[in-house]
């Protein structure tokens, strides 16, 4: 199964997600709409995504007329009527707030085609419970991107109990051409990937907080041993360990006792060290880069 080339793509949310997600629908040749009710988000967006273009087209990775090509396909709108409107495929990147996606998905519903899909990146929500604030919650099935989505090849796809075939046969095949390979899940707390990852940061933060070893030999444990891009407690500072945090009370709480967040996770977000994004995590962080020797010692612990 194809998506036709000039089917109309509507991503909700110019975070850091939404903006790579709509990078990543452009570069295949989709017309993009990228909405945010805040301007100043909107154009922090285009700036990033023009940065990530330039930055392909520098490695050699993108011809400089495929860059100027997706940037031809994008659109920026801050009312989502316009930005919705005639939309084939609405992925929402909004906040992991169920109040926050009803509302976005309400509004949506209203304005895009009436056999228009909608996504949802989250998580760790329910997608069935998302889906009831759409009339027809058949057309909507999770679309769980990676970050950085350029460089990220894996679309977690969840099916809500009234996602339809259709919907995920088409979702699949918008995945096929934007170059991501989908995995279909289960609607389950956590996900496969959400799930995996909260374990294992949880229980790296458990050995440092315990002092099995330091931060920077668990992560090398990992990189080294099971060869991991990055090691879990790097990893919860790229995500944000407010984030993690959220993640793990929510997995706590549907799943039980082997997701109960360390206490370190939750003494570092009530401290506001919660990674890359505020500069200090597990480690520290000068101009987006990792500071060296900078992990928590035992007797900040």
């Amino acid at each position: 199964m194809t998506v036709p080339n000039d089917a109309m793509v509507t991503v909700a949310g110019a975070g850091l997600m939404g903006t790579g997600i709509a990078h990543a629908f452009a570069v295949a040749g989709f017309k993009t709409c990228l909405f945010d009710i805040n301007a100043e988000q909107i154009e922090k967006a285009k700036t990033s995504i023009k940065k990530t273009l330039d930055g392909g087209v520098r490695l050699g990775k993108l011809e400089q007329s495929a860059a100027d090509a997706a940037l031809k396909k994008l659109s920026f709108k801050t009312k989502i009527a316009d930005a919705a409107q005639d939309a084939d495929l609405f992925i929402e990147t909004v906040s992991e707030n169920l109040a926050i996606k009803h509302a976005v998905l309400k509004d949506a519903d209203t304005y895009i085609k009436k056999d228009g899909l909608i996504g949802t990146n989250t998580s760790a929500l329910s997608v069935t419970e998302i889906a009831t604030a759409c009339e027809n919650p058949s057309r909507v099935i999770g679309m769980h991107f990676f970050n950085p989505v350029h460089k990220m090849k894996l679309v977690e796809i969840v099916l809500g109990i009234a996602t339809s075939e259709a919907t995920l046969a088409t979702t699949r095949a918008f995945c096929d051409q934007i170059g991501k390979t989908s995995i279909v899940v289960n609607e389950s707390p956590g996900l496969t990937t959400s799930r995996m990852s909260a374990m294992m940061g949880n229980e790296a933060m458990w050995m440092l907080q315990e002092g099995t070893a330091s931060a920077e030999d668990i992560d090398t444990a990992l990189r080294m041993g099971f060869n991991h891009p990055m090691g879990p407690l790097e990893l919860g500072d790229m995500t944000g360990w407010d984030t993690r945090l959220a993640v793990l009370k929510y997995l706590h709480s549907t799943l039980g006792e082997k997701f109960r967040p360390c206490p370190l996770i939750i003494k570092m977000v009530a401290a506001g060290r919660h990674g890359r994004k505020t500069g200090h995590g597990v480690y520290e962080y000068k101009d987006g880069q990792k500071v060296p020797g900078s992990g928590l010692k035992a007797s900040m612990i």
